[in-house]
């Protein structure tokens, strides 16, 4: 299992963070904590997967956008929510929409049909890549740091909860059967 992590790995983070990759980049960001994956890699594999994905997509928005919105109809609710977003906050949306759930995908088409230019665009995209691929890969690192770190304590709160639980649905059980 080891050697298929270690072979196919990255190429999964990379896939993964083409679309919305939150849970490749967690799962990548504990395989790296167990040491399976280098977490520098899965940040420079994962931003360069969202960097291109991401302007990809404003290409097609910029060329194909209007067209495409017109063919897809159940996409305008989510397309008016992100022309909302874009024009009241610009530079901040575009910086941030890949952490907005349910338009991130189309958010890049939005902005390339919206007319923001390739060199705007292209810088502010290259510094939300990075503070995704950074960010998340490392609070995944971390977030399984604790969660190993902690296990022991999350398996007895489990099983506490889980007997106490048990405890309280056989009462409520003997009570009704007397009852009945």
């Amino acid at each position: 299992m080891q050697e298929f992590i270690e072979t196919w790995g990255y190429f999964a983070v990379f896939l993964g963070s083409l679309v919305e990759g939150e849970s490749v980049i967690f799962a990548a960001g504990f395989l790296a904590h167990e040491g399976y994956l280098s977490l520098p890699k899965i940040i420079l594999v994962s931003f360069t997967g969202t960097l291109i994905a991401d302007q990809v997509l404003y290409q097609i928005g910029r060329y194909y956008g209007s067209r495409l919105l017109d063919r897809y109809p159940s996409l305008k609710p989510k397309a008016d929510r992100a022309f909302y977003l874009l024009k009241r906050y610009d530079t901040l949306f575009i910086l941030t929409f890949r952490f907005i759930y349910g338009i991130r995908t189309l958010s890049p088409l939005i902005i390339g049909a919206s007319g923001v230019g390739v060199k705007r665009y292209s810088f502010l995209n290259f510094v939300a890549a990075l503070i995704w691929s950074v960010g998340s890969c490392v609070a995944a690192y971390y977030l399984a740091h604790l969660i190993m770190e902690h296990l022991h304590l999350f398996s007895k709160v489990v099983l506490g909860i889980g007997f106490v639980s048990f405890i309280i649905g056989y009462g409520v059980y003997k009570w009704r059967t007397r009852s009945a």
